[in-house]
């Protein structure tokens, strides 16, 4: 059973003309109860009929089109791509988490963290770092084959 409203120009709907499915070319509403629609047939041939409310148990839109469509939210879609985007970014950009944020980092504290905390996994560190001490301590590291045990 399909209601009147759910056929529209380009829809495949069945029981109009006997089992078979036509497709609709034009639809034109006379206020909320008949429904005017021009369709094609499966010969090609062109014709046209009103339909009434009480026509709608004998209708069935024909689900024969493509499995996907284009008429998803596109600030959904939108959100999802960005956030795949970031989530991918750090192979583009290896420095992206210095380039995003609002602080700013020195250039020891980039070396520290991104040549030799990070090459040496799993990450067990601590990075004590005292602006204006002239200093930057960095101890720990469980693995076995690192080589930075303290700097």
């Amino acid at each position: 059973m399909a209601r009147l409203e759910d056929i529209t120009v380009g829809s495949s709907v069945i029981g109009i003309a006997g089992n078979q499915s036509v497709s609709v070319v034009a639809v034109k509403w006379y206020g909320n109860a008949v429904l005017e629609i021009t369709f094609k047939d499966v010969k090609g041939q062109l014709a046209s009929q009103l339909l009434y409310r009480e026509d709608e148990e004998r209708l069935n839109i024909a689900h024969n089109g493509l499995p996907w469509s284009f008429d998803a939210d596109a600030n959904l879609l939108r959100l999802t791509s960005e956030a795949y985007r970031i989530n991918r970014a750090h192979i583009f950009d290896p420095y992206l988490a210095v380039h995003t944020s609002a602080i700013e980092p020195l250039p020891h504290q980039i070396s520290a963290v991104y040549q030799e905390m990070l090459s040496c996994l799993p990450l067990h560190y601590i990075l004590a770092d005292d602006p204006g001490a002239g200093k930057t301590i960095m101890t720990g590291c469980s693995s076995r084959n690192c080589s930075c045990a303290a700097t």
